[in-house]
């Protein structure tokens, strides 16, 4: 069996996850796309997989969207992202310290969100000026990462998890701001040139891995507790940051 083939299996069993809790998918599948098909290939086809992705969970649960929300991350994020794409441009080689540190960065979201979760009680010194200016730099970070390499998602979950606690307004709006944030991407990896004819083959083999993911993740979100999609969510969060560390 070639590497398309382990690719697209990549696709099906991480967008099961994104199916489940409308993030997770495009980090989780990164680090081993990037050694299966390289970046020029994976980059591109997880960015468009994620934007459909979010059309999917969007389409059937609209009305959860909070819409305030969603305007606020855009209006910061949609800068950013702008930027995380020029700096793309700019770089050479492998940006591996960068990986390493938004690995530390989500490791450190996800324990503490799991310590909290199962009831510690983490006290820390906090001011209103440092509660209100941190998560604003955690959403504008989330953006510049997300423009660079389609994974902003683990920290753009560190900004939501408390803003949108309730898992369907969660899953609906962090889906929403894919469709928005990804569509940018795919319109300046288009007028770069980065789409071939061999790329479009490649990204039109994987829609029905994507969408069977997506489905059977659809079908285990409905019997979940809210409890255990909180845990899941940060679980998820550490298997992610960990996976950063092998890119």
């Amino acid at each position: 069996m070639n590497n398309d083939f382990y690719f697209f299996l990549v696709i099906l069993l991480t967008n099961i996850i994104q199916g489940i809790t409308g993030f997770a998918g495009t980090i989780l599948a990164m680090p081993f796309s990037l050694k299966l098909v390289g970046m020029d290939v994976a980059v591109p086809v997880l960015n468009l997989l994620g934007l459909l992705s979010g059309v999917y969970v969007f389409a059937g649960n609209r009305k959860f969207v909070d819409k305030k929300v969603l305007k606020h991350v855009l209006l910061i994020m949609g800068v950013t992202v702008l930027v995380g794409i020029f700096v793309r441009h700019l770089l050479s080689g492998k940006p591996q310290l960068l990986y390493y540190t938004l690995g530390v960065i989500v490791l450190a979201i996800s324990v503490t969100g799991l310590l909290k979760t199962f009831g510690f009680n983490l006290k820390t010194e906090d001011t209103s000026k440092s509660s209100t200016v941190l998560p604003e730099v955690l959403l504008a970070a989330a953006g510049l990462v997300h423009g660079m390499f389609v994974c902003g998602g683990p920290l753009l979950i560190g900004y939501l998890a408390k803003k949108l606690p309730e898992k369907s307004a969660f899953r609906a709006t962090i889906s929403t701001i894919w469709i928005f944030l990804n569509g940018i991407i795919l319109i300046s990896q288009i007028v770069t040139g980065m789409w071939t004819p061999q790329l479009v083959k490649t990204a039109l083999f994987s829609l029905p891995f994507l969408f069977t993911g997506m489905f059977i993740g659809g079908v285990m979100y409905k019997g979940m507790s809210q409890r255990f999609f909180i845990i899941l969510t940060y679980v998820l969060l550490f298997i992610a940051g960990l996976s950063l560390f092998f890119k």
